[in-house]
């Protein structure tokens, strides 16, 4: 059995396993303050071109988008997501049970429209009822969004501006943020997101650790006692040198940029094999998600040998899957696939 199901099969790059036995017996202070943790904050800031940024590691994902709106939402006020933004969809209510509810705005590919954000909020206050309303507090997007697209950087600049016209943060979720800075054609680079966004975070789970995600606040813009949040939420663990270290080995000699621009190198061969099988795209995505619309007798055929995604209904003889590729993916793999597709 082969797997392009997500892109966290695997457990972690093998420099990070590497420098967590390196550092295993040293001892450390905890809950983040030991040496590797502030060292790899340092080279974060450096990435980020951002000296003066707040950086927290998270455990998860899940954990590190409550933590990170409820810490900024105020009791009356919500988030506003695309439809498909994964705190909408794919996180079991985890926002709406810190008591902030999600506020969608129409999605396109996964992608948040300025104009459309604009109009949102301005037919939100437009309404003499809105005080009985729950309050647009900020604006989440995804980069890459759930359906692998990516922002431009003249995208992100426009929302950057409607939120700074109505005084809200601009929250970017970047659990596959690797694979989106070392897409092609992209030009959007990790100090562009700083300078853009107020708060983001950089995926390790799915991008080569075991666990773990940094949160960066630019600018010093951390809220006021997030140590204590974080903590509130259950999103702290007492041996934070786990997360320290894995980020410290990520931004060691650009591993992170690396073994991401991999998987992407591995996306291209698997959608160059599917394009010339003349298997149809559901969208074009540069990115390691790619979505196939495949007939269902091919795709039952496939699930005894390969895993991957089950995505929606296209038509009554084919379905959209997602195969995954990741910073772990052998090349090999692909030509196994390739070869299971041609036995017909």
């Amino acid at each position: 059995m082969i797997s392009f199901e997500n892109d966290y099969s695997e457990g972690a790059h093998e420099r990070i396993l590497q420098r967590l036995m390196e550092t295993n017996r040293v001892q450390q202070v905890g809950y983040g303050e030991d040496e590797y943790s502030l060292s790899a904050k340092e080279k974060i800031r450096a990435a980020c071109g951002d000296p003066d940024a707040d950086i927290f590691f998270i455990v998860g994902g899940t954990q590190t988008n409550l933590v990170v709106i409820d810490g900024l939402l105020s009791g009356v006020e919500g988030v506003v997501s695309a439809a498909t933004g994964h705190v909408n969809v794919h996180e079991a209510g985890a926002i709406e049970y810190t008591g902030h509810k999600v506020l969608t705005v129409p999605e396109h590919q996964g992608k948040m429209d300025a104009g459309e954000l604009k109009q949102y909020l301005a037919d939100f206050y437009a309404d003499p009822t809105h005080p009985h309303m729950v309050y647009p507090g900020m604006v989440y997007i995804s980069h890459p969004t759930e359906y692998g697209a990516l922002y431009t950087r003249a995208e992100l600049q426009s929302l950057h501006d409607v939120c700074r016209a109505y005084d809200i943060p601009l929250f970017l979720d970047g659990a596959r943020l690797g694979y989106g800075l070392t897409a092609p054609g992209t030009d959007v680079t990790l100090p562009d997101v700083a300078r853009l966004c107020d708060v983001f975070y950089i995926g390790g789970t799915k991008v080569g650790a075991l666990c773990g995600e940094a949160v960066v606040f630019p600018r010093h813009g951390a809220p006021e006692r997030f140590i204590t949040h974080i903590k509130q939420h259950g999103a702290m663990v007492a041996k934070g040198r786990l997360l320290g270290v894995q980020f410290d080995a990520l931004f060691t000699d650009h591993l992170y940029f690396s073994i991401s621009r991999h998987a992407i190198e591995m996306a291209e061969k698997l959608k160059q094999g599917f394009a010339q099988r003349g298997y149809r795209f559901f969208l074009d995505s540069p990115t390691n998600q790619q979505f196939i619309i495949l007939p269902n007798a091919d795709m039952d055929r496939l699930r005894d040998r390969v895993r991957f995604s089950f995505w929606s209904r296209y038509d009554d003889g084919h379905s959209v899957v997602r195969f995954a590729t990741s910073w772990a993916t052998p090349a090999e793999n692909i030509d196994r696939l390739m070869a299971i597709l041609d036995e017909k």
